[in-house]
């Protein structure tokens, strides 16, 4: 009974750290992600899915505002400035894939130009290539992610087997 517990214990650990595998950067290439906003006024929209780059292990997104009156967005005190002269404001910078950004982007909509907090959120299990690029995550990811699952299914195979065949009773 308690090595059943033991192995219940490793296979529940092995099977709730599965899913940090998944906020892994998938291979670079472009796809198009989830993106989540709060804050700010409740008014302010951006575009999703959004298309993310990732290259040499870094991500980037390309948000574009419901507005053109954002001249700048700062991203962990880093400054950026729109990529677009016409149209709503579009800005490229870095993102984390399932993880809360906090994110400030100015906004000259008023009479005096205002920093406006938001938080940005972009959810990986949404990866979708953009037409064209392979699978968001190698097949080295997948395999990771599966090797979970079959220790659970064959841990559970020997129990029953061992309970089918009276490998574990006691004799008195």
């Amino acid at each position: 009974m308690k090595k059943s517990l033991f192995f219940l214990a490793l296979i529940l650990i092995m099977v709730l750290s599965a899913p940090a595998a998944a906020a892994t950067l998938p291979a670079d290439g472009q796809y198009s992600i989830e993106v989540m906003l709060s804050g700010g006024t409740g008014r302010a929209r951006v575009e999703t899915p959004a298309k993310l780059t990732v290259s040499q292990g870094k991500a980037t997104a390309v948000l574009v505002w419901s507005s053109p009156n954002y001249d700048s967005m700062t991203v962990d005190g880093v400054p950026y400035a729109p990529i677009n002269t016409e149209g709503n404001s579009v800005f490229e910078i870095p993102v984390l894939l399932d993880e809360d950004m906090a994110v400030s982007a100015r906004t000259v909509a008023m009479s005096q130009p205002h920093d406006i907090a938001y938080t940005l959120r972009f959810d990986s299990a949404t990866l979708r290539p953009l037409s064209g690029e392979e699978s968001p995550f190698p097949v080295r990811t997948a395999a990771l992610a599966a090797v979970p699952v079959l220790l659970v299914a064959l841990v559970f195979g020997i129990v029953l087997a061992r309970r089918r065949s009276g490998a574990g009773k006691r004799k008195p």
